[in-house]
């Protein structure tokens, strides 16, 4: 591996509205006043674009974004905060409103979607891919699509499976194609038992967040390890389990070994908690 690795990313990115209630609304006409609002970047690629690039690797988003007033935005600051963007033509910028309360509560409502990305694209993603030094290929059809030709002498692939429970069939070519993967413990009452079953599926390492409880993980000869959460002045809990997976990506791809890269990982996780935007370096342009 050269001495400045080049990292992929590729799935989604978006530009989103958060609106902040006393409590989520109820199925009932009514209304409500927002206590703060403010747009910002969104989607699980860009986050963990922004914190790879915030910790000094050289990484590509590969992401669909429109030729919109949304997309221009969202460009612009991703450039900002040290991402380069490799922007697939879609119809439309991918956009949410999030509507958030106190204690994480959260609905995200999609008021645009990408559309499908065109043959020549996939290949172009799928190219750079290939020629990475390590890729993150996140749950998308973007990243499904790339996937399926992907040749055999390829890099480490890593994936994020979120809030996989260890059946559901679009995580399955993700799960089969990593190197290791990530996931939070949402979809499961055993987390060691879901990533046991992971590994076997072929990744050699699996990596579970457990909210404020810390992490852990699990390596394919039975090595166990945990790590617990550092403590945060928690101002939105969105993009930490992102921000986690770049922390550690970046300290292995310096040859740290497990335990120190899951520390770094909290670490990492710490910085988007304590920011209202997917990383720090995205308030600095005023996005409120």
């Amino acid at each position: 591996m050269s001495s400045a690795p080049r990292v992929i990313v590729c799935g989604p990115a978006s530009w989103n509205h958060l609106i902040e209630l006393d409590r989520l609304p109820e199925p009932v006409p009514h209304m409500q006043f927002a206590r703060r609002s403010w747009h910002t970047i969104g989607g699980t690629s860009a986050g963990k674009a922004l914190h790879l690039a915030g910790l000094g690797v050289d990484v590509r988003l590969w992401a669909p974004v429109g030729d919109d007033e949304d997309g221009a935005l969202l460009r612009k600051r991703l450039g900002e905060a040290g991402v380069v963007v490799e922007a697939i033509t879609s119809e439309q910028t991918e956009r949410h409103v999030n509507l958030m309360a106190e204690g994480g509560g959260r609905v995200s409502l999609y008021v645009s979607t990408p559309s499908a990305p065109s043959a020549d694209a996939v290949e172009a993603a799928r190219s750079a891919v290939a020629a990475a030094d390590l890729a993150v290929i996140d749950l998308s059809e973007l990243g499904r699509l790339v996937l399926e030709g992907l040749p055999e002498q390829r890099p480490p692939l890593w994936m994020d499976l979120h809030d996989y429970d260890g059946a559901t069939g679009f995580h399955e070519p993700f799960l089969r194609a990593a190197a290791g993967v990530f996931m939070n413990d949402d979809g499961t009452d055993d987390p060691w038992k879901l990533m046991a079953s992971c590994l076997d599926r072929g990744p050699r390492l699996a990596v579970c967040t457990l909210g404020a409880k810390g992490a852990i993980a699990l390596e394919a000869d039975g090595t166990r390890h945990e790590v617990a959460a550092v403590p945060a002045a928690v101002v939105d809990t969105n993009g930490a389990g992102d921000a986690f997976m770049a922390g550690f990506l970046a300290a292995w791809l310096r040859a740290a070994p497990v335990d120190v890269a899951l520390r770094a990982a909290a670490e990492q996780a710490r910085i988007a908690i304590e920011t209202e935007h997917l990383h720090p370096a995205l308030g600095e342009g005023g996005l409120s």
